[in-house]
Protein backbone atom coordinates (compact mmCIF):
# COMPACT_ATOMS: atom_id res chain seq x y z
CA UNK A 1 0.00 0.00 0.00
CA UNK A 2 1.11 3.54 -0.76
CA UNK A 3 2.75 5.05 2.38
CA UNK A 4 0.83 8.31 1.90
CA UNK A 5 -2.46 6.41 1.74
CA UNK A 6 -1.55 4.40 4.82
CA UNK A 7 -0.75 7.65 6.65
CA UNK A 8 -4.14 9.11 5.67
CA UNK A 9 -5.96 6.00 6.92
CA UNK A 10 -4.01 5.99 10.20
CA UNK A 11 -4.73 9.68 10.83
CA UNK A 12 -8.41 9.05 10.03
CA UNK A 13 -8.48 6.20 12.57
CA UNK A 14 -6.97 8.45 15.24
CA UNK A 15 -9.36 11.27 14.34
CA UNK A 16 -12.45 9.05 14.41
CA UNK A 17 -11.50 7.43 17.72
CA UNK A 18 -10.65 10.79 19.33
CA UNK A 19 -13.88 12.36 18.05
CA UNK A 20 -16.02 9.58 19.52
CA UNK A 21 -14.37 9.31 22.95
CA UNK A 22 -14.23 13.10 23.53
CA UNK A 23 -17.67 14.15 22.23
CA UNK A 24 -20.77 14.78 24.33
CA UNK A 25 -23.13 15.02 21.34
CA UNK A 26 -24.56 11.92 19.69
CA UNK A 27 -24.05 13.25 16.15
CA UNK A 28 -20.33 13.82 16.74
CA UNK A 29 -19.96 10.35 18.27
CA UNK A 30 -21.76 8.82 15.28
CA UNK A 31 -19.51 10.76 12.87
CA UNK A 32 -16.42 9.42 14.65
CA UNK A 33 -17.70 5.84 14.34
CA UNK A 34 -18.30 6.34 10.61
CA UNK A 35 -14.83 7.82 10.05
CA UNK A 36 -13.34 4.79 11.82
CA UNK A 37 -15.30 2.37 9.65
CA UNK A 38 -14.33 4.04 6.38
CA UNK A 39 -10.66 4.32 7.41
CA UNK A 40 -10.23 0.63 8.28
CA UNK A 41 -11.96 -0.79 5.17
CA UNK A 42 -8.96 -0.24 2.81
CA UNK A 43 -6.65 -1.80 5.41
CA UNK A 44 -8.78 -4.96 5.45
CA UNK A 45 -9.02 -5.27 1.66
CA UNK A 46 -5.48 -4.18 0.73
CA UNK A 47 -4.39 -7.70 -0.29
CA UNK A 48 -7.05 -7.86 -3.08
CA UNK A 49 -7.72 -11.48 -2.17
CA UNK A 50 -11.36 -12.66 -2.50
CA UNK A 51 -11.45 -13.51 1.21
CA UNK A 52 -10.19 -10.01 2.09
CA UNK A 53 -12.83 -8.39 -0.12
CA UNK A 54 -15.48 -10.57 1.51
CA UNK A 55 -14.23 -9.57 4.97
CA UNK A 56 -14.31 -5.87 4.07
CA UNK A 57 -17.86 -6.19 2.71
CA UNK A 58 -19.09 -7.98 5.84
CA UNK A 59 -17.38 -5.43 8.08
CA UNK A 60 -18.90 -2.50 6.19
CA UNK A 61 -22.44 -3.90 6.26
CA UNK A 62 -22.39 -4.78 9.96
CA UNK A 63 -20.76 -1.53 11.07
CA UNK A 64 -23.11 0.55 8.91
CA UNK A 65 -26.12 -1.21 10.45
CA UNK A 66 -24.73 -0.72 13.97
CA UNK A 67 -24.01 2.99 13.34
CA UNK A 68 -27.54 3.42 12.01
CA UNK A 69 -28.92 1.88 15.21
CA UNK A 70 -26.75 4.22 17.30
CA UNK A 71 -28.14 7.21 15.41
CA UNK A 72 -31.68 5.84 15.66
CA UNK A 73 -31.43 5.31 19.44
CA UNK A 74 -30.12 8.86 19.92
CA UNK A 75 -32.97 10.26 17.80
CA UNK A 76 -35.57 8.32 19.81
CA UNK A 77 -34.01 9.63 23.03
CA UNK A 78 -33.99 13.19 21.67
CA UNK A 79 -37.62 12.80 20.62
CA UNK A 80 -38.66 11.85 24.17
CA UNK A 81 -36.32 14.05 26.24
CA UNK A 82 -35.13 16.85 23.93
CA UNK A 83 -31.51 16.00 24.83
CA UNK A 84 -28.65 15.09 22.45
CA UNK A 85 -26.15 14.72 25.29
CA UNK A 86 -24.64 11.23 25.48
CA UNK A 87 -24.84 11.12 29.26
CA UNK A 88 -28.57 12.03 29.25
CA UNK A 89 -29.80 8.72 27.82
CA UNK A 90 -32.98 8.13 29.82
CA UNK A 91 -35.49 6.61 27.40
CA UNK A 92 -35.73 2.81 28.03
CA UNK A 93 -36.30 2.01 24.34
CA UNK A 94 -33.21 4.02 23.39
CA UNK A 95 -31.16 2.17 26.02
CA UNK A 96 -32.14 -1.22 24.56
CA UNK A 97 -31.44 -0.14 20.96
CA UNK A 98 -28.08 1.37 21.96
CA UNK A 99 -27.07 -1.80 23.82
CA UNK A 100 -27.85 -3.86 20.70
CA UNK A 101 -25.95 -1.41 18.46
CA UNK A 102 -22.82 -1.31 20.61
CA UNK A 103 -22.94 -5.09 21.07
CA UNK A 104 -22.97 -5.41 17.29
CA UNK A 105 -19.99 -3.06 16.98
CA UNK A 106 -18.04 -4.91 19.67
CA UNK A 107 -18.98 -8.41 18.55
CA UNK A 108 -20.85 -9.54 21.66
CA UNK A 109 -23.08 -12.59 21.37
CA UNK A 110 -25.58 -12.82 19.62
CA UNK A 111 -24.10 -10.17 17.28
CA UNK A 112 -20.72 -11.91 17.05
CA UNK A 113 -21.22 -13.66 13.70
CA UNK A 114 -19.18 -11.16 11.66
CA UNK A 115 -16.06 -10.85 13.80
CA UNK A 116 -14.29 -14.25 13.30
CA UNK A 117 -14.88 -14.13 9.52
CA UNK A 118 -13.62 -10.56 9.19
CA UNK A 119 -10.56 -11.29 11.30
CA UNK A 120 -9.82 -14.43 9.28
CA UNK A 121 -9.85 -12.41 6.04
CA UNK A 122 -7.60 -9.63 7.36
CA UNK A 123 -3.80 -9.44 7.73
CA UNK A 124 -2.47 -9.88 11.26
CA UNK A 125 -1.64 -6.18 11.68
CA UNK A 126 -5.14 -5.16 10.57
CA UNK A 127 -6.56 -7.89 12.81
CA UNK A 128 -4.71 -6.28 15.70
CA UNK A 129 -6.43 -2.96 14.91
CA UNK A 130 -9.84 -4.64 14.69
CA UNK A 131 -9.33 -6.43 18.01
CA UNK A 132 -8.01 -3.44 19.96
CA UNK A 133 -8.27 0.10 18.56
CA UNK A 134 -11.64 -0.41 16.87
CA UNK A 135 -13.13 -1.61 20.17
CA UNK A 136 -12.23 1.58 22.04
CA UNK A 137 -15.00 3.91 20.67
CA UNK A 138 -17.87 1.47 21.44
CA UNK A 139 -16.39 0.70 24.87
CA UNK A 140 -16.14 4.45 25.60
CA UNK A 141 -19.80 4.93 24.60
CA UNK A 142 -20.77 2.07 26.93
CA UNK A 143 -18.68 3.75 29.64
CA UNK A 144 -20.46 7.10 29.20
CA UNK A 145 -23.96 5.56 29.17
CA UNK A 146 -23.33 2.80 31.74
CA UNK A 147 -25.65 4.38 34.34
CA UNK A 148 -28.60 4.07 31.91
CA UNK A 149 -28.11 0.53 30.59
CA UNK A 150 -30.12 -2.54 31.57
CA UNK A 151 -28.07 -4.70 34.01
CA UNK A 152 -29.98 -7.93 33.31
CA UNK A 153 -29.58 -7.62 29.53
CA UNK A 154 -25.85 -6.91 29.74
CA UNK A 155 -25.34 -9.77 32.18
CA UNK A 156 -27.05 -12.21 29.81
CA UNK A 157 -25.03 -10.93 26.83
CA UNK A 158 -21.81 -11.19 28.85
CA UNK A 159 -22.41 -14.77 30.02
CA UNK A 160 -23.38 -15.85 26.49
CA UNK A 161 -20.26 -14.18 25.08
CA UNK A 162 -17.92 -15.91 27.52
CA UNK A 163 -19.64 -19.26 26.92
CA UNK A 164 -19.78 -19.08 23.14
CA UNK A 165 -16.33 -17.46 22.82
CA UNK A 166 -14.81 -20.38 24.71
CA UNK A 167 -16.95 -23.07 23.09
CA UNK A 168 -16.47 -21.97 19.47
CA UNK A 169 -12.72 -21.58 19.93
CA UNK A 170 -12.23 -25.21 20.90
CA UNK A 171 -12.23 -26.74 17.41
CA UNK A 172 -10.44 -23.97 15.50
CA UNK A 173 -7.11 -24.48 13.77
CA UNK A 174 -6.71 -20.96 12.37
CA UNK A 175 -4.88 -18.65 14.77
CA UNK A 176 -6.87 -15.55 13.78
CA UNK A 177 -10.20 -17.25 14.46
CA UNK A 178 -8.96 -18.46 17.84
CA UNK A 179 -7.96 -14.89 18.72
CA UNK A 180 -11.36 -13.65 17.49
CA UNK A 181 -13.23 -15.99 19.85
CA UNK A 182 -10.77 -15.03 22.58
CA UNK A 183 -11.73 -11.40 22.01
CA UNK A 184 -15.45 -12.23 22.23
CA UNK A 185 -14.85 -14.01 25.55
CA UNK A 186 -12.87 -11.09 27.00
CA UNK A 187 -15.55 -8.62 25.90
CA UNK A 188 -18.02 -10.64 27.98
CA UNK A 189 -15.90 -10.00 31.09
CA UNK A 190 -15.88 -6.27 30.29
CA UNK A 191 -19.62 -6.09 29.65
CA UNK A 192 -20.65 -7.82 32.88
CA UNK A 193 -19.00 -5.28 35.16
CA UNK A 194 -19.35 -2.02 33.20
CA UNK A 195 -22.57 -1.02 34.97
CA UNK A 196 -21.25 -1.59 38.51
CA UNK A 197 -17.67 -0.35 38.04
CA UNK A 198 -16.99 1.27 34.64
CA UNK A 199 -13.38 2.10 35.50
CA UNK A 200 -12.68 -1.56 36.24
CA UNK A 201 -14.10 -2.46 32.84
CA UNK A 202 -11.75 0.05 31.21
CA UNK A 203 -8.81 -1.42 33.16
CA UNK A 204 -9.78 -4.85 31.83
CA UNK A 205 -9.87 -3.41 28.31
CA UNK A 206 -6.43 -1.82 28.62
CA UNK A 207 -4.83 -5.02 29.90
CA UNK A 208 -6.63 -7.02 27.20
CA UNK A 209 -5.21 -4.65 24.54
CA UNK A 210 -1.73 -5.06 26.04
CA UNK A 211 -1.80 -8.87 25.96
CA UNK A 212 -3.58 -9.18 22.61
CA UNK A 213 -1.12 -6.79 20.95
CA UNK A 214 1.75 -8.94 22.25
CA UNK A 215 0.23 -12.13 20.81
CA UNK A 216 -0.64 -10.57 17.45
CA UNK A 217 2.79 -8.98 17.00
CA UNK A 218 4.51 -12.24 17.96
CA UNK A 219 2.46 -14.20 15.42
CA UNK A 220 3.19 -11.51 12.82
CA UNK A 221 6.92 -11.75 13.55
CA UNK A 222 6.92 -15.56 13.18
CA UNK A 223 4.50 -15.46 10.17
CA UNK A 224 2.08 -17.80 11.96
CA UNK A 225 -1.47 -18.17 10.62
CA UNK A 226 -2.46 -21.69 11.72
CA UNK A 227 -1.55 -24.28 14.33
CA UNK A 228 0.58 -26.40 11.99
CA UNK A 229 2.80 -23.36 11.32
CA UNK A 230 2.88 -22.56 15.02
CA UNK A 231 4.54 -25.92 15.69
CA UNK A 232 7.75 -24.72 14.03
CA UNK A 233 8.04 -21.62 16.23
CA UNK A 234 10.18 -23.27 18.89
CA UNK A 235 12.78 -24.41 16.36
CA UNK A 236 13.04 -20.92 14.83
CA UNK A 237 12.80 -18.60 17.86
CA UNK A 238 13.04 -20.51 21.17
CA UNK A 239 13.13 -17.45 23.44
CA UNK A 240 10.18 -15.81 21.73
CA UNK A 241 8.28 -19.11 21.91
CA UNK A 242 8.86 -19.29 25.67
CA UNK A 243 7.61 -15.75 26.15
CA UNK A 244 4.61 -16.51 23.92
CA UNK A 245 3.77 -19.38 26.30
CA UNK A 246 3.69 -16.98 29.27
CA UNK A 247 1.70 -14.36 27.34
CA UNK A 248 -0.94 -16.92 26.32
CA UNK A 249 -1.25 -18.13 29.89
CA UNK A 250 -1.60 -14.51 30.99
CA UNK A 251 -4.33 -13.99 28.39
CA UNK A 252 -6.07 -17.03 29.86
CA UNK A 253 -6.02 -15.33 33.27
CA UNK A 254 -3.75 -17.68 35.23
CA UNK A 255 -1.98 -16.35 38.35
CA UNK A 256 0.60 -14.97 38.97
CA UNK A 257 0.50 -13.32 35.53
CA UNK A 258 -0.97 -9.95 34.51
CA UNK A 259 -4.16 -11.42 32.99
CA UNK A 260 -5.26 -12.69 36.40
CA UNK A 261 -5.63 -9.13 37.75
CA UNK A 262 -8.80 -8.02 35.87
CA UNK A 263 -10.56 -11.37 36.43
CA UNK A 264 -9.70 -11.23 40.13
CA UNK A 265 -11.05 -7.67 40.49
CA UNK A 266 -14.19 -8.40 38.42
CA UNK A 267 -15.03 -11.48 40.51
CA UNK A 268 -14.49 -9.41 43.66
CA UNK A 269 -16.78 -6.63 42.33
CA UNK A 270 -19.51 -9.09 41.34
CA UNK A 271 -19.34 -10.66 44.80
CA UNK A 272 -19.68 -7.22 46.40
CA UNK A 273 -22.78 -6.65 44.25
CA UNK A 274 -24.30 -9.90 45.63
CA UNK A 275 -23.82 -11.67 42.29
CA UNK A 276 -21.74 -14.60 43.52
CA UNK A 277 -23.63 -17.17 41.35
CA UNK A 278 -22.97 -15.05 38.25
CA UNK A 279 -19.29 -14.75 39.16
CA UNK A 280 -19.10 -18.53 39.62
CA UNK A 281 -20.76 -19.20 36.25
CA UNK A 282 -18.55 -16.80 34.30
CA UNK A 283 -15.42 -18.16 36.04
CA UNK A 284 -16.29 -21.74 35.11
CA UNK A 285 -17.08 -20.75 31.53
CA UNK A 286 -13.67 -19.10 31.19
CA UNK A 287 -12.14 -22.58 31.56
CA UNK A 288 -13.28 -23.25 27.97
CA UNK A 289 -11.02 -20.43 26.81
CA UNK A 290 -8.20 -21.78 28.96
CA UNK A 291 -8.31 -25.00 26.95
CA UNK A 292 -7.55 -23.42 23.58
CA UNK A 293 -4.97 -21.06 25.10
CA UNK A 294 -3.20 -24.13 26.47
CA UNK A 295 -3.45 -25.77 23.05
CA UNK A 296 -1.82 -22.72 21.44
CA UNK A 297 0.90 -22.73 24.10
CA UNK A 298 1.42 -26.49 23.65
CA UNK A 299 1.81 -26.12 19.87
CA UNK A 300 4.17 -23.16 20.26
CA UNK A 301 6.57 -24.62 22.81
CA UNK A 302 6.25 -28.36 23.35
CA UNK A 303 5.63 -29.88 19.93
CA UNK A 304 8.31 -30.24 17.27
CA UNK A 305 7.85 -30.31 13.49
CA UNK A 306 7.59 -33.79 11.95
CA UNK A 307 10.94 -35.37 11.08
CA UNK A 308 10.27 -37.00 7.72
CA UNK A 309 12.73 -37.48 4.90
CA UNK A 310 11.17 -34.62 2.95
CA UNK A 311 11.16 -32.25 5.88
CA UNK A 312 13.59 -29.35 5.80
CA UNK A 313 15.12 -28.55 9.18
CA UNK A 314 14.05 -25.24 10.67
CA UNK A 315 17.06 -23.10 11.49
CA UNK A 316 17.08 -20.46 14.17
CA UNK A 317 15.92 -17.06 13.06
CA UNK A 318 18.75 -14.56 13.49
CA UNK A 319 16.51 -11.57 12.91
CA UNK A 320 16.43 -9.56 16.17
CA UNK A 321 13.10 -9.42 17.95
CA UNK A 322 11.56 -5.95 18.13
CA UNK A 323 12.16 -4.10 21.39
CA UNK A 324 8.47 -3.14 21.34
CA UNK A 325 7.46 -6.81 21.47
CA UNK A 326 9.87 -7.35 24.36
CA UNK A 327 8.37 -4.44 26.35
CA UNK A 328 4.79 -5.58 25.66
CA UNK A 329 5.64 -9.15 26.67
CA UNK A 330 7.17 -8.01 29.95
CA UNK A 331 4.11 -5.90 30.78
CA UNK A 332 1.76 -8.73 29.75
CA UNK A 333 3.43 -11.10 32.20
CA UNK A 334 4.73 -9.12 35.17
CA UNK A 335 2.18 -6.46 36.18
CA UNK A 336 0.47 -8.44 38.95
CA UNK A 337 2.94 -7.40 41.74
CA UNK A 338 1.90 -3.76 41.32
CA UNK A 339 -1.82 -4.61 41.40
CA UNK A 340 -2.41 -2.77 44.73
CA UNK A 341 -1.23 0.46 43.10
CA UNK A 342 -3.39 -0.17 40.02
CA UNK A 343 -6.37 -0.92 42.25
CA UNK A 344 -5.97 2.33 44.17
CA UNK A 345 -5.83 4.26 40.88
CA UNK A 346 -9.19 2.93 39.74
Amino acid sequence: MNPQAKLVFTISLLLGTTLTITSNHWILAWAGLEINTLAVLPLISKSHHPRAIEAATKYFLVQAAASTLVLFSSMVNAWHTGQWDITQLTCPVSCLILTAALSMKLGLVPFHFWFPEVLQGSPLTTGLLLSTAMKLPPISLLFMTSHSLNPSLLTVLAILSVALGGWMGLNQTQVRKILAFSSISHLGWMAIVIIYNPKLSLLNFYLYVLMTATVFLTFNFTKTLKLSTLMTTWAKTPSLGAMLLLTLLSLAGLPPLTGFLPKWLIIQELTNQHMAPTATIISLLSLLGLFFYLRLAYCATITLPPHTTNHMKQWHNNKPVSAFIAILTTLSVALLPISPMIYTII
